[in-house]
């Protein structure tokens, strides 16, 4: 199972060029092929502004196994508000009338 991870690089308003693309084709040479890698421009002028690499990477063990056992109750909660609507639609009621009263 693959999910999104979200690396930040800061990019001081002194950087220089020649660092910055080093800075960035070390990141590119360390990811795996499948990787998928985006960058994005993210801030503003207040707080200043950052590029966001983002890319696919694999679980780790620790994480499929948080994965597993709570995507189960995710499962168990659907099956049990899938069980509390079918009841509620069961249950008559009248509708009110949505129109304002006449002062």
């Amino acid at each position: 199972m693959r999910t999104r991870v979200k690396d930040f690089i800061d990019v001081g308003d002194y950087t220089s060029l020649d660092r910055l693309i080093t800075t960035l084709t070390a990141i590119r040479d360390s990811l795996p092929e499948t990787a998928e890698p985006e960058i994005k421009m993210r801030g503003d002028d207040v707080f200043g502004r950052r590029l966001s690499i983002s890319y696919w990477r694999e679980l780790t063990v620790e994480e499929q196994a948080a994965d597993a056992k709570y995507s189960g109750a995710v499962a168990e909660a659907g099956e049990e508000l899938a069980t509390l609507a079918a009841k509620l639609d069961d249950v008559p009621f009248e509708q009110r009338a949505t129109g304002k009263k006449a002062a």
